[in-house]
């Protein structure tokens, strides 16, 4: 199964879809628009629509309203007749390392699989232009998927994978690490609308607290490909035997 956040006629995803073809048999089901940055939203408040759209004749192809969550929920209960081996998403336009996992819904989607029982991956490349160039991704995508494949991955893990945007000769190769501490300062730049009403627009930069080589940032930052294991259990286990101590009064 393919899917993405930035819709289902992004090039990323057109990209990701004719790489999978060379894996075996691709259904796609992606949102009929942009969604990035929605996380693990899932519509729950409007009716979901599915369309059955035809863009090659080779595979098939489904266009849905709702999240890129939405998606994999629809595909394995509706559109599917099985699970799939492999669940790809992206290829994103610009990078989900860091903190940006939280805010993904590139990634959003592969933890759902995850979450699904379904082996799976999120694919970035950090480039955010319409038109960035994916063809020295191809055979990196294709060499982590085939080991996804080969050697599945462990329940509730999935892989966040960000590709440096530079040629094909300056990738370092691929570097397993973890994803690096590091946030989001935001601004809202305070506007009016041609009628004169206020509105805001977000924007910030990334601020990142660490410089460690085990970390994706420092991979990225050297030309490295980036291979962090996710999980969707967010419990700081490290912290209970401290949290046992503490005198609760009932």
């Amino acid at each position: 199964m393919v899917t993405n956040d930035d819709g289902v006629m992004a090039p990323g995803i057109r990209h990701l879809v004719k790489y999978m073809m060379e894996l075996g048999e691709v259904v796609v089901v992606a949102p009929d628009k942009p969604q990035s940055g929605m996380g693990h939203a899932v519509t729950i408040t409007n009716p979901i629509r599915l369309e059955k759209i035809t863009v090659n004749d080779d595979h098939d192809e489904y266009s849905c309203s709702g999240t890129p969550v939405d998606c994999v929920k629809l595909a394995v209960n509706r559109v599917l007749k099985r699970k799939p081996d492999l669940l790809v998403s992206g290829i994103n336009h610009g990078s989900n390392s860091s903190i940006s996992v939280i805010y993904s819904g590139t990634m959003s989607a592969a933890i759902e699989g995850a979450m699904e029982g379904i082996p799976s991956i999120g694919f970035s490349l950090l480039d955010y232009r319409f038109d960035a160039d994916f063809s020295h991704a191809r055979k990196h995508i294709l060499d982590v998927a085939s080991n996804v494949l080969e050697h599945g991955l462990p329940e509730g893990i999935c892989l966040n994978v960000n590709i440096p945007a530079v040629s094909a000769d300056e990738i370092n190769g691929i570097k397993i690490c973890r994803q690096a501490r590091g946030n989001w300062e935001e601004e809202f730049d305070y506007r009016q609308d041609p009628r004169g009403k206020d509105y805001y627009w977000l924007t910030g930069k990334f601020k990142l607290h660490e410089n460690s080589n085990e970390t994706d940032e420092w991979a990225l930052a050297n030309n490295y490909i980036s291979v962090v294991p996710v999980q969707f259990d967010f419990t700081a286990h490290d912290l209970i035997p401290e949290l046992n101590k503490w005198k609760f009064h009932v």
